[in-house]
């Protein structure tokens, strides 16, 4: 298994760890929903640096972008984010990720770490050598500091204004004395706050800088299984649960990533559904009766026909119910629609509801 730089550090704060995307990764500290409360009410501190960044360099870099991905990346100015997809050729979706766009010729893509190889190679595959690509995800770390009160816990180690930072936006500068740290206003949480992108070599001294100067604001290391409930209450994808190789990113609710002004893989075809229309859709939905949806569970109507299946699910710690997301059939994709989960050959009743879950 491969070690982020913080490994050692996470073993030794006493994190539980688990094997993830080929990642020794800290699962949960002090408890999921602990964890969770912090993250929604104080700010908490993730080591995502099993994700992939990419850097993509040359004329012609934006037209290579604009071919594999989704999304329209014209829109992009130097210091702005986008959230995106790569589309394969039979409908579905390589992976989700963002651009950056660095300057007008250098863009920094991050991908899921689970398809960090898989993605080099299909962007590769439309590179017509153009394009200079470098991957730089074994050298970088991305720390996501998440929460209300990220902003207190952070200002004091940067001169970036980071009140006036918007959403999907980035700057470039020194944080915590170390130079050339990339400051995004991103994250998976629907919580606010900032995901920090620098070399390897400098994430020990910054995680205990961040650690320091977040203290007086409860901050606290928090594990994979606490983003993964946050990420779900906000109803965000999840590649590999929610978003593959199979679905479509009309499907998926990504129709809003999906811009048909400019030509990209599968782009016709995809059009075309648009047309036509979808026969499935991914659905948020909570349960009524009691019972935890979870991933590939089946989803029936009331006299027990199967009409999709469940591809997330949990009990969720701010709300206090279990919803999940899953793809029905476009006739019981209405808000409001009664459906039934089968939990241990149960019908379990649950209702189609709005995304996202968590409304702050």
């Amino acid at each position: 298994m491969k070690k982020t730089a913080l490994t050692d550090i996470h073993i030794k704060t006493g994190a539980k760890m688990v094997p993830f995307a080929g990642y020794n990764m800290p699962v949960q500290y002090s408890g999921i929903v602990a964890e969770h409360e912090t993250v929604r009410k104080a700010v908490g501190v993730f080591d995502v640096s099993h994700m992939g960044e990419f850097i993509l360099k040359g004329e012609k870099a934006l037209d290579l972008i604009q071919k594999v991905s989704s999304n329209d990346a014209s829109k992009l100015h130097d210091g702005k984010v986008q959230y995106s997809c790569l589309p394969n050729e039979n409908g579905g979706i390589v992976d989700d990720l963002l651009v950056y766009r660095l300057d007008e010729k250098t863009y920094m893509l991050v991908v899921n770490a689970s398809n960090i190889d898989k993605d080099w190679n299909w962007i590769s595959k439309y590179n017509g050598g153009d394009v200079q690509m470098t991957d730089i995800s074994d050298r970088t770390s991305l720390l996501a500091v998440q929460g209300p009160k990220a902003i207190e816990a952070l200002q004091s180690l940067t001169d970036v204004d980071l009140a006036s930072m918007e959403y999907y936006t980035f700057k470039r500068s020194t944080f915590a004395n170390v130079e050339n740290v990339i400051i995004s206003a991103t994250g998976y949480t629907g919580a606010g706050g900032f995901e920090l992108y620098f070399d390897n070599r400098h994430a020990p001294h910054l995680w205990e800088a961040i650690f320091k100067a977040g203290e007086p604001f409860g901050i606290k290391p928090i594990g994979l299984a606490a983003r993964d409930t946050l990420r779900l209450e906000m109803g965000f994808c999840l590649y590999g649960n929610d978003i593959d190789d199979t679905t479509s990113p009309l499907e998926a609710g990504l129709g809003w990533v999906t811009k048909f002004n400019k030509d990209f893989v599968n782009a016709e075809a995809l059009k075309e559904q648009k047309e036509t229309g979808i026969s499935k859709k991914l659905i948020g939905f909570e349960m009524i009766d009691r019972g935890i949806p979870r991933h590939d569970y089946a989803i029936t109507d009331v006299e027990d026909n199967k009409i999709g299946k469940v591809t997330s699910g949990t009990q969720s710690p701010s709300l206090q119910k279990a919803v999940g997301l899953g793809y029905v059939e476009n006739a019981f994709a209405k808000e409001g629609t009664e459906i039934y989960i089968k939990i241990r050959d149960q019908k379990i009743k649950a209702k189609v509801v709005k995304l996202p879950f968590y409304k702050a």
